[in-house]
């Protein structure tokens, strides 16, 4: 069967021993709707439950928490058992709830997630030779640095890690110790990025954590600098070093209004980057923005203007084809949004350092 995960908005004044009551309540009935409680989160401090079931469907788990106890759920998902373990850290009760009546179990499932990106900053020919070797360098010693700051590495594929930390401060000092190591051996021919965010894994989105991951990946990408964090990251990290002053320069702490920002051009962006007739006044016009307070609202947060937002990002995308291989330029310049081929090998030059043709040649070599 499969697997959901639901979310419980908790009225003010319950608590964890309310929630265990619930859930065992559940537990007694749980067989009459052909379902199985896994094990719960609960958040008094922001008022959250979250339940793992097994069930047939979505109903079931509704007909369930109706029957036993009345409080129905906001929102249900399917997941994953092995990501849910992957971000939460378990999918049945801690053992330490085990041997108790009720299983109070007053563990919050909101988490503090941190994407890593290396990417490719010009394509010498022996820039690819150095990037593997980075690459494999920076690999152990991110997760190296992720498991000594009680971080549990969700996903890793080349140049792209997602990490997930119950404490906010675990995350933000694990993100400086990458950034210094890459601060003392500097590879010019990598990007090196690191966005993180904070929050809950059950959302309007249909996949866990999807709304949290997202905001991270798109400070990752765009944001000015080389680590950038949220505004709600940055109070929660004061919040959790109270005797302690001082703000890491390093860091790039984006305000709520910047982070809605951000969050907006990357939504259109995503819509619009293949449609070679997109425009910055049409961003402006999307955004809302006059087209010089967009520029410099777009070099304040962004470091490039519109026109140059769209153009990388466009570049971003054409790499990642020509890397797979399986379309010719004409084909990639296309369907990443250029306005001929010829154009789009001029812009691959210029941020790149080499004509497209040559880089496939380099590759295949």
């Amino acid at each position: 069967m499969p697997i959901y995960m639901d979310f419980h908005d908790v009225p003010e004044g319950i608590t964890a021993k309310h929630v265990a009551e619930m859930h065992q309540a559940d537990l007694k009935i749980e067989h009459k709707y052909n379902c199985r409680g896994l094990t719960y989160w609960c958040d008094e401090r922001r008022q959250t439950a979250f339940c793992l079931i097994e069930a047939p469907n979505k109903k079931a788990i509704i007909d369930l928490h109706e029957q036993a106890h009345g409080d129905v759920p906001q929102r249900i998902i399917e997941v994953n058992d092995t990501i849910v373990e992957s971000f939460l850290g378990r999918i049945v009760d801690p053992e330490k709830s085990k041997n108790t009546k009720l299983n109070i179990i007053n563990d919050p499932a909101f988490r503090t997630l941190m994407v890593v990106k290396l990417r490719k900053n010009t394509l010498r020919k022996s820039s690819i030779n150095t990037l593997n070797a980075a690459l494999r360098g920076y690999t152990k010693s991110i997760v190296n640095f992720a498991v000594a700051h009680e971080g549990r590495v969700v996903k890793q594929k080349t140049g792209y890690f997602l990490i997930s930390f119950v404490s906010v401060t675990n995350a933000v000092m694990c993100s400086v110790k990458i950034q210094e190591l890459y601060n003392m051996v500097i590879t010019p021919d990598i990007d090196f990025r690191i966005g993180i965010s904070a929050g809950i894994p059950v959302t309007k989105r249909e996949s866990i954590f999807e709304d949290t991951i997202q905001m991270a990946e798109y400070l990752c990408d765009v944001a000015k600098r080389n680590l950038s964090i949220s505004s709600e990251v940055h109070d929660l990290y004061e919040s959790e070093n109270q005797n302690k002053t001082g703000q890491n320069p390093s860091i790039n702490v984006l305000t709520k209004s910047d982070v809605d920002f951000i969050v907006q051009l990357m939504e259109y962006t995503e819509k619009v980057w293949t449609n070679s007739n997109t425009t910055a006044i049409d961003f402006g016009k999307q955004l809302g923005y006059s087209k010089s307070k967009l520029y410099r609202t777009m070099i304040a947060l962004v470091g490039k203007s519109p026109n140059g937002h769209l153009k990388n990002y466009r570049l971003r995308k054409a790499l990642q084809l020509l890397d797979k291989q399986t379309s010719n330029i004409s084909e990639i310049a296309y369907k990443t949004g250029f306005s001929s081929p010829a154009y789009f090998s001029k812009c691959f030059q210029e941020v790149y350092g080499m004509l497209p043709s040559n880089y496939i040649k380099q590759t295949r070599n």
